[in-house]
C-alpha cells in the first residue's frame, strides 16, 4: 500500500510538471470582450464606420480616399509573428493587416489603413510604409480608429463581407477587392490589468499588476534604455502616450504633438536581429523568464493589450472624465525618488532631425530608474 501510495504521489508531481504553466499563459488564451468593430469599405468615398453594439447601429467616423486592391508580400519582420487574418500593428499612423506569411522570405503578407497625412507622403520617414498597398482615410492621425479612441489591438479579428459571399475571416492570402467592406472586431480581454511595470536595469524585473491585487513576473529587462530617438510616428502622439504596438515593439512618445522624440521596448530576438538595438540606447530589451518561450508575437507586451489611445481634444467634451479614463499612460521614476511622474519631455529640433541625433539624446533618460504603462480604467 505505500509503494503504491509513493507512486500516486511521484505521478501526480510529474503530471504536475508536465502541466506547469508559463507566468502568460492567462494573457495569450484570454477570454475577449468586444468593444467595438470596425468596417472600411474598400471604395472611392466609402464609408469608415464604428459599431459599439455589435454591428446593431453604425457611426460615420470617416470615408476612404482611395481604395487598394494590392498587398505588400515584404512586410516588416515583426508582422511574422501575427497570425494570419489579424491586426499586425495598431499606431497613431497606420494600421497593418496580415494576411498570409510569404512562404520564400518568411515575411509577413499585409496591407495597410492610412490617415489623411499620409496622402502627401513624408519626404523622410523610416518606419514601415507601403503606399500601392494601403487604403488612404480622410482620418486624421491620432484620431478616431488611429489611437483616437477607436484603434484596435494587436491580434483583433479582421472580417470581410464581398459579392458572393458573408460576413466571414479573411481568408489566407486574401487581396482586398474595390467594394469589399472589410471589418475589424475591436476585442480586448476581459482579465484587463492595472499596470505593467518595467524596472530600468540590467535584469531588471517585468511584472504586471491587476485591479484585483494579484501581481505576477512576466519578463526581465535584459538591456535598459537611456536615450531617446526620433521615431517619426511620435508627431502624431503627445508625450508619456502609445505611439504604436505591434508583435515586435512598444513605442513611447517623449514629445509633444507635432514634435518628434521617444523610445521604443522590443523583444529579445527581434531587437538582436537590429542593428540599431544592439548598439544604440533608445531601446529597451525585455526577455523571457529562464526556460519561457521567446516574447515576439505574445501578450501582454506584444498582442492583445496596448493601443494608442489618446487625443488632444480628450478634455473638451461633456465626457471628458470617460475619455480621460479610457486611455493609456506612461509614467517614470527617477533617480533618487520612489514617486511616479510624468513622462519627461524630449523632443528634436528641426535641424536635429537629419545626421547623428545629438549627444544629450543618447543619455536623456539615464536617470529613470522605472518605467510604467498604466492601463485605462474603463
Amino acid at each position: 500500500m505505500r509503494k503504491a501510495f509513493l507512486i500516486s504521489i511521484f505521478c501526480c508531481l510529474l503530471s504536475a510538471l508536465c502541466w506547469a504553466t508559463s507566468p502568460i499563459d492567462r494573457e495569450n488564451d484570454p477570454k475577449f470582450e468586444e468593444l467595438y468593430r470596425i468596417k472600411i469599405w474598400n471604395q472611392a468615398g466609402g464609408t469608415i464606420e464604428v459599431s459599439s453594439d455589435k454591428g446593431k447601429n453604425w457611426a460615420t467616423v470617416g470615408r476612404v480616399v482611395y481604395p487598394t486592391q494590392k498587398t505588400n508580400p515584404e512586410g516588416y519582420t515583426a508582422s511574422r509573428w501575427v497570425p494570419d487574418g489579424r491586426v499586425a500593428a495598431t499606431a497613431v499612423n497606420a494600421i497593418h493587416i496580415k494576411t498570409t506569411l510569404e512562404a520564400s522570405t518568411g515575411s509577413g503578407v499585409v496591407f495597410s489603413l492610412l490617415p489623411r497625412d499620409f496622402l502627401k507622403p513624408p519626404r523622410v520617414y523610416k518606419s514601415y510604409l507601403s503606399p500601392d498597398s494601403s487604403i488612404y482615410t480622410d482620418i486624421p492621425a491620432g484620431e478616431s480608429i488611429f489611437g483616437g479612441g477607436f484603434a484596435p489591438y494587436v491580434g483583433n479579428r479582421v472580417m470581410v463581407a464581398r459579392t458572393g459571399y458573408q460576413f466571414q475571416s479573411i481568408p489566407p492570402g486574401y487581396i482586398p477587392w474595390l467594394g469589399d467592406k472589410i471589418y475589424i472586431l475591436a476585442e480586448k480581454p476581459v482579465a484587463y490589468p492595472k499596470e505593467i511595470d518595467f524596472d530600468n536595469s540590467f535584469g531588471g524585473d517585468v511584472s504586471i499588476k491587476y485591479f484585483s491585487g494579484e501581481e505576477k513576473i512576466v519578463g526581465k529587462v535584459l538591456r535598459p534604455v537611456i536615450g531617446v530617438g526620433r521615431f517619426e510616428g511620435t508627431k502624431y502622439a503627445s508625450v508619456g502616450r502609445i505611439r504604436a504596438n505591434h508583435a515586435g515593439v512598444i513605442d513611447v512618445s517623449t514629445s509633444r504633438l507635432g514634435e518628434i522624440g521617444g523610445f521604443q521596448i522590443v523583444p529579445s530576438a527581434h531587437g538582436s536581429s537590429m542593428k540599431s538595438a544592439r548598439e544604440l540606447t533608445q531601446w529597451m530589451v525585455i526577455g523571457p523568464l529562464e526556460g519561457e518561450a521567446l516574447l515576439e508575437g505574445q501578450a501582454p507586451f506584444f498582442k492583445y493589450f496596448i493601443k494608442p489611445a489618446y487625443s488632444e481634444n480628450d478634455a473638451l467634451g461633456d465626457d471628458w472624465r470617460d475619455k480621460l479614463l479610457s486611455r493609456f499612460l506612461v509614467e517614470v521614476k527617477l533617480k533618487g525618488s520612489d514617486k511616479w511622474q510624468p513622462m519627461p519631455a524630449y523632443e528634436f529640433e528641426e535641424y536635429n532631425l537629419t545626421g547623428d541625433v545629438p549627444a544629450w539624446a543618447n543619455t536623456a533618460l539615464s536617470n529613470v530608474t522605472a518605467i510604467r504603462i498604466l492601463f485605462p480604467i474603463k
